[in-house]
């Protein structure tokens, strides 16, 4: 009798990505999909009211995708959030629109997922698309309890195989992350709140506290064009940088530590960074730095900080 072959399980992976003003790009993200090897996808594209260009045309040249058009620009947490809340598969994958996936990448991070039922969150190895031999993120250190940073392991080295290994890591990388949809299911989904920047490393911080572990997969590769809508030190980008590093002290530190960072923040960072841009004559930067730090003047006692928002 001959042994029957055992048929590969290949679990439906709901994809889920943002565009804002970037429709030709999520174009180029959806064409190199189309040429990945796995076979049980679903993409959800979620469209934060763009007004430079028409979100139709992602329809128009890929019917099959679903197309969510947003009134307004509900920021890249609550805009993800939407597509989490349409998505059907055992598996969620937060892809930004200005990445390129390579034919194979989506395997590991599924073969990772259904080995460990401790996983709560996956993310490949980043390299930067315009230098595709250097290294984005091979997995993140851990916040420092003080300063609030963190830093991208091998972030531009050279790829020579030196992160060729799987590790656990402190935090998955926004731009490529997959969730399997019963931790969604237990966690909730990201904090509104933060609306850019911040919201995946609190995310995970969700996830970590819900007992998961965090793993980056070296054989998963996508490329990555970084900070395409939002510009690279964009008035916006300081605003919620520094607004958004705050948050996460105030949902993530408790008691001591807490109390710690507070003073780190108050009586060296925030003076400092505001000199900073000032010293530098950028105005524009300082003015931004400064609506960051009123914001939580402002919303001392919102309650809308401490929420987590659940499928």
């Amino acid at each position: 009798m001959h042994q029957q072959t055992k048929r590969r399980y290949y679990p439906l992976v709901s994809i889920v990505t943002v565009n804002f003003n970037q429709s030709e790009v999520t174009c180029s993200m959806i064409e190199s999909l189309n040429a990945i090897t796995y076979p049980n996808i679903e993409l959800i594209v979620v469209d934060n009211a763009s007004t430079e260009d028409s979100p139709q045309i992602i329809k128009q040249r890929f019917p099959s995708v679903d197309l969510i058009l947003n009134p307004i620009n509900y920021g890249f947490a609550a805009g993800n959030n939407f597509g989490i809340m349409k998505a059907r598969g055992k598996y969620v994958l937060l892809l930004n629109n200005d990445t390129v996936v390579t034919p194979g990448f989506l395997e590991p991070l599924i073969e990772k997922m259904e080995a460990d039922s401790s996983i709560g969150a996956v993310s490949p190895k980043l390299k930067f698309f315009h230098t595709p031999n250097t290294i984005q993120y091979a997995g993140y250190t851990s916040m420092h309890p003080y300063t609030l940073r963190n830093f991208s392991i091998g972030y531009n080295e050279i790829d020579k195989g030196q992160f060729d290994v799987d590790h656990e890591t402190a935090f998955a990388h926004g731009a490529a992350m997959l969730i399997p949809m019963e931790v969604i299911k237990k966690v909730g989904m990201m904090s509104y709140i933060y609306f850019l920047y911040y919201e995946e490393a609190d995310w995970c911080e969700q996830i970590k506290k819900a007992g998961y572990k965090i793993w980056y997969v070296h054989n998963s590769l996508v490329y990555h064009r970084e900070s395409i809508s939002t510009g690279r030190m964009s008035a916006m980008k300081i605003y919620y940088l520094n607004r958004n590093r705050l948050v996460f002290m105030r949902r993530n530190l408790k008691g001591i530590i807490f109390l710690k960072a507070i003073l780190y923040q108050c009586l060296i960072a925030i003076p400092k960074n505001a000199l900073k841009y000032l010293f530098k004559g950028n105005l524009n930067l300082f003015l931004a730095y400064f609506r960051a730090i009123g914001w939580h003047i402002s919303n001392i006692f919102n309650p809308e900080i401490h929420e987590n928002p659940m499928l």
